[in-house]
């Protein structure tokens, strides 16, 4: 076990996100919640949590709907890099799209399938 140091920070909220995702990056860090018994829904960031949690969601489907067809995916490592919050929202609408559109494509397909069914019986 390393030595450690118990330190507190005090960032300005416009700076925030790029200091602890820079920090979270170098891995040296360890945050501790100063407020536990807070509930998660009472937090002043609820709402970039829920998103981020959404787009948590349509990932996993993407993942598994290409796992399913055996796709090859690229890899980017076990922590990639946080992104901007710029940058989150193009992210949050790709995955929206994308999500749609596959969802599309299974309902066509089972469509599809259903038909070829029927005319080959």
């Amino acid at each position: 076990s390393e030595e450690m140091t118990l330190c507190q920070l005090f960032l300005q909220s416009e700076a925030a996100y790029a200091c602890v995702s820079e920090l979270g990056e170098l891995g040296l860090v360890q945050f501790r919640d100063l407020n536990p018994d807070v509930n998660a829904f009472q937090r002043k960031f609820v709402n970039e949590v829920r998103r981020c949690d959404e787009m948590e969601r349509k990932l996993r489907f993407l993942e598994k709907e290409i796992k399913k067809d055996s796709i090859a995916m690229m890899s980017f490592g076990d922590n990639p890099e946080a992104p901007q919050p710029r940058e989150m929202i193009d992210l949050e609408a790709t995955f929206e799209k994308l999500e749609n559109e596959l969802r599309e494509v299974n309902t066509n397909a089972e469509a599809l399938k259903k038909t070829y069914l029927e005319l080959t019986e």
